[in-house]
């Protein structure tokens, strides 16, 4: 049975009379007075609220006198009693009370809710709720009670009696307005009719089909078939799979494979509004689960825009709907400003974004378009204004409905028609018609513009020889090759060509944007993302005529254009925590492996790009930028280690022993990354004594953890249908090369205390744990402090940093002027002597600064010092940031742009390229200088 809960609509606890709060007038008052003789003796207010409904509704007036003396008691009631009253008897039916019981049921249903919609006394909801619980019942009892007939018969195989509360496995799912719980007065239902084939053996599988189609067609005739007793509802079964060819019950299989190869923009948003409402629910749930993603994308997709705004205007044209709103004869399901219209746009929103926001997924309009403007997709006030017109124009339909219980939304061609509609209102023609008409217009100027958006029409103004040649090969370009892209991107050129001539350089921005342009390798998803969302175009020539790279980045990844539209782009820095928590809930959603690594790797595209974003708007600046980027890897690297573990596991059982981690070194060890870093990184493991793992093929541990290692490696950095996540470089481990990818913890302290080199304890004064078994971790950093708090030679240890010193001035010197790496004086170098200072201090602190302050307090070097070296090791990080953004590596000053030298200059303070030079070969000689005299005398002890 249908749950209960389902079947009531909710209102306060009263009468029928005590929740009137209007009522129509009666355009025909010898009708009416008929009524009021029919009804003499109930109180005046249910007497006028039956006489205008009488007077105005042949139809209900019909009703009215064949159910007098049931209407009379239940008038005295609760409407909410009422109703369960008719459901509950309408479920005691025996089989051969069904077509007559359904067809009286629903008399008095049309009753009840059409004396309750015109009285008030139910809202919108309530009425159409109540329409749709009793249509879920009476399919499902027609279902169940057909199956169970083909059951009795033996024509459905393998099939009992403890089959039939479930129909043999068929499910019928509700569509359009009764899916959604909106059922119209008089309407028609949609319905798509499934079976469950995993219940049958394939040799049965044309016999049940066969069932389940005669099953079909006899429900068709119970529901819809005309008696002396009327019908119950006229059902539409055309909007199952490919309906001229496909059978009317199909299996869910069939039905999956159609939508998973040809399903079209159309079918994806009848899906919206789908619900299992007959039959065998639970199959019916998990069909619509499996069809999850079909119907809602990974990703935006603003192509549905076109879609749907073409499908409105073919329903138009097919229905000759076009042309100005006229009163007369419009129709207000289809027509301009109509029903239609909203749920358009309220089901093309959800489309757009609700493959990426679950919250979006729901099927009633009005709770549709609270979603979308609770999440920012659309202003609250349109929303409010849809809502309310929607709720307007439904009444409106509901009361042209029960004129004669006809399934029509045409307003009336005359003015008797439009003065009968007014006395069901139970308002004035004319105060009707200029709401309504209001209404149309309003809905009709808030849906156009968003199907339709005003296309560009200025000017694309003179072009330059550099242009013209530019724009003439656009057309070969892969993104431009579809008919469909180029008519949309023709839209958007002028204004693409007028905000690129307003670049400071604009035939050096034109440059760019050809690139970007040239490296899309499908353009109508992204330009229909434009089109929709106009200040895309600004972002994006604003990052390429900064930032080229990352314009390139956008080109091949440019799914990532979808983060900014998501409402909490521009937001504050969550926190590594938030991030892990959130990739980790992300990752948790696919059931597949590589799945799991392919959302990781959009998931870190899109936050990259947002540090990116806010870096070039001056939002963070370039240490913000570094800390953020950091956190970002790390983020991934916490989320992404049990994953993968646990992907290894499933083959070779848990880790022996304690587990691992994985410590970052270097720079993300320091917690300051840049946009193009490598992550540099080490495992260490520790058996405690386990030789081999349990699982359906044992290793070894150590070849447990090497592998497992090299599986993590391959998750971060293989390129697959997403990319790579980082490129991982673990140099750095004990050996180097030569070592072992995973390191055990004993092998590890042995190393470090007996034979690694001093750059290798350099290292080590920036290792960071960041993934993998917590206690290990402690006793990890545990060592790392003791290791670095021991005593040593200090003269040992400046001999060989001046000795790598020498070596790396030697083999990478400096490339340009603005190389702020590379060269004694600059950030290898000063990073180089800070790590020293930690390591002659005993100090466990891993960024530079505070390894600055640790050679302060030594003595090593004066206040002074240390604040001018730790003033110039924040320029370079500037130089730096800003280098790996806008050119992928060192700047050349020859070749930067001008957006790029706006943003150098913004960052460092420096008036043009050649005075920051200039400033950084004068700091470079003030930084090398201390160095090296700190370097030509030892610290005292710490």
């Amino acid at each position: 049975m249908l749950d209960a809960s389902l079947s009531l609509p909710q209102c306060p606890p009263m009468g029928f009379e005590a929740a009137i709060t209007r009522a129509p007038r009666p355009y025909e008052p010898e009708r009416g007075a008929e009524i009021a003789t029919a009804f003499d003796g109930l109180a005046p207010t249910l007497r006028e609220v039956l006489v205008g409904a009488g007077g105005s509704s042949p139809f209900l007036r019909g009703l009215m006198l064949k159910e007098a003396d049931w209407l009379r008691e239940a008038l005295l009631q609760e409407p909410d009693t009422v109703f369960a009253a008719i459901l509950a008897g309408t479920r005691a039916l025996a089989r051969d009370e069904l077509a007559a019981g359904l067809r009286r049921a629903r008399g008095r249903v049309a009753l009840l809710t059409g004396l309750a919609d015109l009285a008030g006394v139910w809202s919108l909801a309530q009425v159409t709720g109540a329409l749709t619980s009793f249509a879920d019942l009476a399919v499902d009892l027609g279902v169940k009670s057909l199956v169970a007939a083909e059951i009795d018969r033996g024509k459905i195989p393998g099939a009992g009696d403890a089959d039939k509360e479930t129909a043999a496995g068929m499910s019928v799912l509700a569509m359009g307005k009764m899916g959604a719980r909106e059922l119209n007065y008089s309407s028609d239902i949609d319905l798509i009719c499934l079976f469950d084939e995993t219940r049958f053996d394939p040799d049965d599988y044309g016999e049940a089909r066969a069932a389940f189609v005669r099953v079909t067609r006899r429900l068709m005739t119970l529901l819809s078939e005309p008696t002396g007793e009327g019908y119950v509802f006229r059902t539409d079964l055309r909007l199952r799979p490919d309906p001229s060819v496909t059978p009317v019950c199909l299996s869910m299989e069939a039905a999956e494979r159609y939508y998973e190869s040809v399903g079209r923009t159309w079918e994806r948003a009848a899906h919206i509004k789908a619900r299992a409402c007959a039959g065998d629910i639970r199959a019916g749930v998990a069909y619509l689960e499996r069809l999850t993603p079909f119907i809602w994308r990974k990703h935006l997709d603003f192509a549905a825009i076109q879609d749907a705004h073409d499908m409105r205007l073919r329903i138009r044209e097919h229905k000759g709907l076009s042309g100005p709103i006229t009163l007369e004869g419009h129709n207000m399901k289809l027509g301009a400003g109509g029903i239609r219209e909203i749920e358009f746009f309220t089901q093309t929103r959800q489309i757009i974004a609700g493959g990426r926001d679950p919250s979006l997924r729901v099927r009633a309009t009005i709770k549709g378009l609270e979603r979308l403007a609770a999440r920012e997709w659309v202003p609250a006030e349109v929303a409010h204004d849809l809502a309310e017109d929607y709720v307007a124009h439904r009444e409106i339909e509901h009361r042209l409905q029960m004129v004669n219980d006809a399934q029509t939304h045409i307003l009336p061609t005359t003015a008797e028609g439009f003065e009968r509609l007014a006395a069901l209102c139970g308002q004035d023609v004319e105060t009707m018609r200029a709401d309504i008409r209001r209404r149309l217009v309003q809905v009709d100027k808030l849906t156009e513009g968003f199907f339709a958006p005003g296309r560009a029409s200025a000017p694309e103004g003179k072009l330059s020889d550099t242009a013209r040649e530019i724009l003439e090969r656009w057309r070969s370009y892969p993104s431009l090759r579809s008919a469909r892209a180029l008519e949309i991107f023709s839209r958007l050129r002028p204004t693409i060509l007028n905000s690129l001539r307003r670049a400071a350089k604009p035939d050096e921005a034109l440059i760019h944007f050809d690139q970007f342009l040239a490296g899309l390798p499908a353009g109508v998803q992204v330009f229909s993302m434009f089109e929709a969302n106009p200040q895309l175009i600004d972002l994006i020539i604003d990052i390429i005529s900064t930032a080229p790279p990352l314009a390139h980045f956008l080109a091949r990844n440019s799914q990532v254009f979808e983060a900014v539209l998501v409402g909490d782009f521009f937001a504050q820095w969550p926190g590594e925590d938030w991030l892990r928590d959130d990739l980790a809930a992300l990752m948790a959603e696919e059931q597949d492996y590589e799945d799991r690594l392919n959302a990781a790797r959009r998931w870190q595209k899109e936050w990259h790009f947002r540090i990116g974003v806010h870096y070039l708007r001056a939002l963070i600046d370039a240490q913000e930028a570094g800390c953020q980027y950091a956190g970002l890897a790390d983020a991934v690297l916490a989320a992404m280690a049990p994953v993968v573990e646990a992907e290894f596991a499933r083959k070779h059982g848990a880790a022996p022993g304690r587990g691992a981690v994985v410590m970052a070194m270097g720079s993300l060890g320091a917690g300051n990354l840049h946009a193009a870093s490598d992550l540099d990184l080490i495992v260490i493991y520790d058996p405690a004594g386990v030789e081999f793992s349990e699982g359906r093929r044992p290793l070894a541990a150590r070849a447990y953890y090497a592998r497992l290692t090299q599986a993590l490696v391959t998750a971060l950095s293989a390129p697959m249908a997403e990319g790579r996540l980082y490129e991982v470089d673990m140099r750095l481990r004990p050996s180097g090369r030569q070592g072992p990818v995973a390191t055990s913890l004993e092998s590890f302290q042995t190393y470090q205390r007996t034979e690694a080199w001093t750059w290798e304890h350099l290292a080590l004064t920036r290792a960071r744990v960041v993934a993998g078994n917590g206690p290990l971790g402690d006793d990890l950093e545990n060592f790392r402090r003791a290791l670095i708090g021991q005593g040593r030679d200090p003269r040992k240890i400046i001999a060989d940093v001046a000795e790598m010193r020498a070596r790396l001035a030697a083999a990478k010197p400096a490339k340009t002027g603005l190389d702020a790496k590379r060269g004694p004086g600059h950030l290898q170098d000063i990073e180089l002597f800070a790590q020293t200072a930690a390591l002659l201090a005993g100090d466990p602190a891993r960024d530079t600064e505070g390894q600055l302050a640790a050679a302060q307090r030594i003595g090593w070097i004066d206040p002074r010092a240390q604040a001018r070296l730790a003033d110039f090791y924040r320029l370079l990080l500037r130089v730096r940031s800003v280098a790996r953004l806008v050119s992928g590596e060192t700047l050349l000053p020859t070749t930067i742009g001008k957006g790029a030298r706006d943003f150098l200059a913004r960052e460092t303070g420096a008036r043009d390229v050649a005075a920051l030079e200039r400033l950084i070969e004068e700091k470079t000689g003030q930084a090398r200088a201390v160095i090296e005299a700190a370097l030509d005398r030892p610290p005292r002890a710490p």
